[in-house]
């Protein structure tokens, strides 16, 4: 097993720094990284451009030139003054009260997860990422798992370590010629071979990115990851899609399918486990998978 693997800072599994450096030119295209200001009123406008008015009660119309809510129509759903609220698109209005912020998420009709962020993005965060490190108590249990296929990701959805099934489901991560072990560079970079892997990609993709938006929030400083948005955002017209519609994702649980090279379509439910590297840090995340109820009743003939 091959689950010794360490972070060493540069965000990278096997120490070394990454393709992501050096492609920072394109940082500006991604709005708001590294600002939780301007990624706060990012995050606002992307939301808001995915609420019709319809769903909210407000006359649409074929004449509107804004796709979604105009400000002034979300500052009334809020109760909030039009002017306030253009301030805080604009990264002049810091420091919303957790009323404002209760109002703003219930007109958008976000989730527990998107107003989440919103606390992350007012709560004025410095200071680089935890250099976050796979303990040996890890280690030791991946290797208990043995019957069970895990692997660890970091919050910039590194895999940093794994047991030997983990490494068989998700690509022979402990060979020589392994593909990519970030899993937003594999999906978006590598598509041809990341669209064969899981055939709901468009769902992982969606859940990379959200995953990485909660990462900026968290870590505004993070060079390395600022890095692998510049780089993704270059090179993959899908990932700025999904970037600009503002998805939040927190690892949970639930069923993925996936397309093993002799195993053919298998469908596994899934857990994550996330251990924090310090109070209110996101640290490394154990994604353990196994086959459903449904699959295993199956098996047994029940």
């Amino acid at each position: 097993m091959d689950g010794g693997n360490l972070i060493d800072g540069t965000g990278r599994a096997d120490g070394s720094e990454g393709t992501g450096t050096g492609r920072t030119d394109r940082i500006g295209d991604i709005d708001g990284i590294g600002d939780t200001r301007r990624a706060l009123g990012a995050f606002l406008r992307a939301r808001r451009g995915r609420v019709t008015p319809e769903q909210v009660g407000l006359p649409g119309g074929r004449r509107r030139r804004v796709r979604g809510l105009r400000r002034e129509e979300l500052a009334q759903l809020a109760g909030i003054s039009v002017d306030y609220y253009v301030r805080l698109e604009q990264g002049r209005a810091t420091q919303p009260s957790p009323e404002v912020l209760d109002a703003l998420a219930g007109a958008l009709g976000l989730d527990a997860a998107e107003r989440g962020h919103l606390d992350t993005l007012t709560a004025g965060r410095h200071g680089p990422a935890p250099r976050t490190r796979v303990s040996p108590l890890l280690r030791r249990i991946l290797d208990s798992m043995a019957h069970l296929p895990a692997f660890v990701t970091n919050h910039r959805t590194d895999v940093v370590a794994w047991n030997e099934l983990g490494a068989e489901l998700i690509g022979g991560l402990g060979g020589p010629g392994r593909r990519e072990r970030n899993q937003a560079r594999y999906l978006f970079l590598d598509p041809a071979s990341s669209r064969a892997v899981f055939p709901d990609w468009e769902d992982r993709a969606v859940e990379a990115v959200g995953q990485l938006r909660v990462a900026t929030g968290r870590y505004p400083e993070d060079r390395e990851l600022a890095a692998l948005l510049a780089e993704l955002s270059a090179h993959s017209s899908d990932f700025r899609r999904i970037w600009a519609t503002g998805e939040v994702v927190m690892c949970t649980a639930g069923r993925k399918r996936l397309r093993h090279p002799a195993a053919g379509l298998i469908t596994l439910d899934y857990e994550t486990l996330h251990i924090p590297a310090a109070p209110g840090e996101t640290g490394l995340v154990l994604h353990v998978f196994g086959a459903g109820e449904d699959d295993r009743a199956g098996a047994d003939g029940t």
